[in-house]
């Protein structure tokens, strides 16, 4: 077999590159960072580009079934996790946490418009895990909270990390960010405690949320349901 035969053969028998994502409404091409939307009958994510993102934000958009995850963060600094409002808070262990009723010290927490109630969820090795979140309870330790009352109906979360010791923390997040956390925990979770690598992993990833994060002013709360400014508590 000549050279120039043997290369035309070799086009014909060489596997394609395994293609990169795409657009889950359209197919266009994405870049390894991109937007999600929430398929609100399927309770799961899918990959946007931006117009068909933009698309979805206007409120009715294919009759609702799909809604963009938005792009903030956003942090209270007077946030306690039994709503007091008194500044002191309470860490994992503390009664505020424990009548959450989360064995771990990392929780999520978004409303399910279909279900029309709130919902919790833990990260573990082996994935999302709800946990059963009693109306009266949430009410009580977290759904008077500024943050709790700023959240959007399935695309938004709040993100409540706690540790020995310290106050619990609360961030007003995308509920993307959330199924990415639990993701990293099943890749890099070893053994009881996690490993050094998943500790390292979930530093990182609470560093870039933090770093995200606009604080809420003491009047925004009517700015950041009317759209607002980031830095007021409304969308960036």
């Amino acid at each position: 077999m000549t050279t120039g035969a043997a290369a035309i053969l070799a086009q014909f028998t060489r596997r394609p590159p395994p293609p990169g994502e795409r657009c889950e409404l359209c197919g266009e091409p994405l870049p390894d960072e991109h937007r999600h939307l929430v398929d609100t009958t399927r309770r799961s994510l899918k990959c946007s580009c931006p117009p068909c993102h933009l698309l979805f934000t206007h409120p009715g958009a294919g009759q609702g079934r799909f809604r963009a995850v938005p792009d903030r963060y956003l942090t209270d600094p007077g946030f306690t996790l039994d709503g007091s409002g008194s500044g002191i808070g309470s860490g994992i262990g503390g009664d505020g946490w424990n009548r959450l009723q989360i064995p771990v010290g990392l929780a999520f927490f978004f409303r399910n418009s279909a279900l029309d109630r709130f919902a919790a969820f833990y990260p573990s090795p082996a994935g999302a895990t709800e946990s059963e979140l009693d109306p009266a309870t949430w009410d009580a330790v977290i759904g008077r909270t500024r943050l709790a009352g700023l959240l959007q109906d399935d695309v938004e979360a709040l993100l409540l990390r706690a540790e020995r010791d310290r106050p619990a923390s609360c961030t007003l997040v995308p509920i993307d960010i959330c199924y990415e956390l639990v993701g990293r925990m099943r890749l890099h979770w070893k053994g009881f405690d996690g490993g050094a690598e998943a500790r390292a992993d979930i530093e990182e990833f609470f560093g870039r949320v933090e770093s995200r994060a606009r604080p809420l002013k003491a009047d925004s709360g009517a700015g950041a349901r009317a759209g607002g400014r980031a830095e007021d508590g409304g969308a960036p």
